[in-house]
């Protein structure tokens, strides 16, 4: 009976420990969801590139190195890049102030996975030491650090003001958000449920959960807000510019032998469509003839953008081997053989007959 529930317990302290670890890394949506409202998302999943693809495009000597390094970042700093299931740089734009002053937007970078974000942000502490201060929003504790550099500046630009300090917070055990103080407040308000990211963005960003980078935006509504056509923050003004138009998403995930990339923009219609693409395909062409690394070449000249309809389409499935030989060391030119100087020539010794 003894044996029994210690089997029991052992069993539910698995679960505990485990499940948790393999939901995160099955799916990161959950995690996601529960940041602020963004205009722009980046997202990158640093354990898979450097689980699943780094090996197949980099010489098994190289990835045997980088793993030995980040085993010492672990020993050292606690966190292991491989581990880290995600990182998302958001953007988020403001309408003008009261004054009609350009607001400049908010940045934040959030990373989970498994690591210990209190452990990270009390080592940045002990490091910077009287170089931070600590701030109190709601029930986290921040740390930040004066940018000298944007400080001096911002006394003549307001606009700089929210980047002279950056600060860093533990929003989970297993994620910390780094970024300017306004965004930071607002990460800590959504953890515990206000101003949450919308989920159409986040469904646009998390077509697909193994995607290895994706990026999603609004850029024209972005400069729509950014600009005033949606009013000032003191006084709000009635949209006239509601378009999808310039939405977008691009992605790239390993299938099978190849990284295959997809996206598309919205176009409003299908002419537009037609027009923009058509533009992009001739900037795109004056682009590869720019680059002077043939395999650069061959990848780019492997996308293909078409419209479709009311959006410009770009994919491409490049095979692994193309995107390996990249990284293939170059063979170094080869310097001739030195050849050594010829012998000097003895001058003949001439000898005098003496006279006797």
């Amino acid at each position: 009976m003894f044996k029994t529930s210690s089997k029991l317990r052992l069993l539910a302290l698995v679960i505990v420990l485990f499940v948790p670890a393999v939901a995160l890394a099955q799916d990161p949506r959950a995690s996601l969801a529960s940041l602020p409202d963004a205009d722009v998302l980046i997202y990158v999943s640093p354990r898979k590139i450097l689980n699943d693809a780094a090996p197949k495009i980099m010489p098994a000597t190289e990835v045997t190195k980088m793993r030995a390094s980040f085993g010492d970042m672990k020993k050292g700093i606690g966190i292991d890049p491989s581990s880290i299931e995600y990182l998302v740089i958001a953007v988020r734009f403001h309408k003008p102030a009261g004054d009609l002053s350009f607001v400049a937007p908010d940045v934040m970078a959030v990373a989970g996975g498994d690591f210990n974000s209190d452990s990270l942000v009390s080592l940045a502490q002990l490091s910077l030491q009287d170089k931070v201060r600590m701030a109190t929003h709601g029930s986290k504790t921040i740390a930040l650090m004066k940018i000298d550099e944007f400080a001096g500046d911002a006394l003549k630009n307001p606009m700089l003001k929210s980047f002279s300090e950056v600060g860093a917070v533990a929003l989970t055990p297993n994620s910390i958000a780094i970024g300017n103080l306004p965004y930071l407040k607002s990460a800590i308000e959504a953890a515990d449920g206000t101003g949450r990211i919308n989920p159409a963005t986040l469904e646009s960003l998390m077509r697909d959960p193994n995607v290895l980078l994706a990026a999603t935006g609004a850029p024209v509504a972005s400069f729509a807000k950014a600009f005033g056509l949606f009013g000032t923050e003191t006084t709000p003004r009635e949209s006239r510019c509601d378009t999808p138009f310039g939405n977008f998403y691009t992605a790239i995930t390993i299938s099978g032998t190849n990284f295959s990339l997809r996206g598309a923009m919205n176009a409003d219609n299908a002419d537009t469509a037609q027009i923009i693409s058509g533009l992009l395909l001739g900037l795109m062409q004056q682009g590869i003839n720019a680059v002077p690394d043939k395999e650069a070449q061959a990848i780019l000249q492997a996308i293909k953008m078409t419209p479709r309809q009311n959006e410009i389409v770009w994919e491409a499935d490049i095979p692994e081997q193309v995107v390996a030989d990249i990284f293939k060391p170059k063979p170094s030119m080869q310097e001739p053989p030195q050849t050594s100087p010829a012998p000097k020539k003895k001058k003949p010794v001439v000898r005098r007959k003496r006279n006797r």
